[in-house]
This record gives C-alpha cells, structure tokens and sequence, in this order.
C-alpha cells in the first residue's frame, strides 16, 4: 500500500521551461515570508548544450544570513516540481522533497497521485536523500547517474534596493540621477544566503518534451510549489 501525506499548497508557481530560466521572486504572501515554503528563485536548465540531463535548482527563503544555523527546511514542507509533458499545463509528473531529520529526500519522477492545490508524498518512488550541507557542500549522485544537493547557497539576485526605494519615492529630489550604472549600484543582497534545493537528472527519467521556445528547441514545461502538512 503507498503511504502517502496530504499536503496543501500554499505557494504561486513560476512557469518556467528548461533552456533560459530566471524567476525571482524573494518575497511571498505573510503566511509563507521568512520560512522555506517561500518560493524565492526557480532555474531549469541543459547543464551544457547537447546534455541528456536536465538540472532543477528551487531556492527557497531569501535573506538567509551566513551567521544563521545551516539546515532549517521545514519538515513540514513539502516543495515540488511539476513537469507537464503535454502542453495542457497540468502536471504529468512530478518531483518532489522534504527534510527530515538534516537529511533531503527526493521521490520522483512519477505521476501524481493527484494533481492541482493538494499533494501526497510519493514514498513509493524514492529517488534518493543527501545530507543537508553546511558550510561544505555535499553531493549525492545515485546509482541512476541523478546528482542531489540540499543546503544555503549565496542569493543569485542582484538589486539595488535602496536606490530602487529612492526611484519610486514621492520626494522629486530624492533620487535626480535615477538608477545607477551596474559598476556602481549597490547588491542589497551581497553576502545573504538562500536555502537551495538542486537536482541534476537523466532527461530519460522525465519523459519526452513536446513543448518548444523561442529558439525553436524542444523544452519541458515545469513549474514548482511548496505544500504545507495538514
């Protein structure tokens, strides 16, 4: 019998397809700021051009200092990536994650056993764990050739959150230059970490895109949502 959890998302998703895969998002709704149910970058991308992999990259909880204790996933979050190989934008199948106990899991790629707003962990198709890392990064490659990785990564994003603020402030003087030059912004983001869940898989296992993109090359269609446990 499949031992499942029912989980309820909580989050958006960001539409994404595999080849050019920038989403930033960093804050969400209330009820999801400051905790790893907050969805902050999503990357799906050919690890190099003619690969047969594909790599997932979902950051979670932006402005993690590096002072903060390394490790703190929610175990009652379960984060998902869905891949539609249709077109219908529904999910066909999915991968999905949880922390327990300093460790991630992985189960996937499979079909749901339901799709839409409700989850349940597929504990029937375990991919794989690894150790959540610290300040050295640990990969796990199983015997499928899929490498897994869970742990604080420096934030990707880059913007200048000040002059930004001073921009759109309502005082005509406070910002007569606008915008600076990217040699001379300021990174409100240098030095603050996210909490970076990374898997690199075997297209084999996802199934066969039928979806295309600007550039005429064949793409999944694949998003990503955090759950809560009911």
């Amino acid at each position: 019998m499949r031992k499942t959890t029912k989980y309820l998302t909580g989050m958006g998703a960001l539409v994404l397809t595999t080849i050019a895969l920038v989403a930033a998002d960093h804050i969400d709704a209330p009820s999801s700021r400051g905790t790893t149910a907050d969805i902050a970058d999503f990357f799906a991308f050919e690890p190099s051009e003619g690969s047969d992999n594909t790599v997932f990259i979902v950051d979670l909880q932006s402005d993690v200092l590096p002072e903060l204790a390394y490790g703190s996933f929610d175990e009652d979050i379960l984060t998902e990536i869905n891949i539609d190989l249709d077109g219908d934008l529904v999910e066909d199948k999915v991968i999905q994650t949880i922390a327990r106990d300093g460790k991630m899991y992985f189960f996937g790629p499979v079909a749901p056993s339901a799709t839409g707003l409700s989850s349940q962990v597929l504990t029937d198709a375990v991919l794989g764990n690894v150790e959540i890392s610290g300040s050295t990064p640990i990969v796990e490659t199983t015997s499928d050739g899929v490498s897994l990785f869970a742990g604080p990564r420096q934030d990707p994003f880059f913007f200048d959150f000040f002059q930004f603020n001073a921009v759109i402030s309502p005082e005509v003087d406070s910002a007569p230059g606008g915008f600076f030059a990217p040699e001379e912004a300021s990174d409100a983001f240098d030095g603050a970490n996210t909490l970076s869940i990374a898997i690199e898989i075997p297209n084999s296992m996802l199934g066969i895109p039928t979806a295309t993109n600007a550039l005429g090359l064949n793409v999944y269609k694949t998003w990503v949502t955090t759950n809560k446990k009911q």
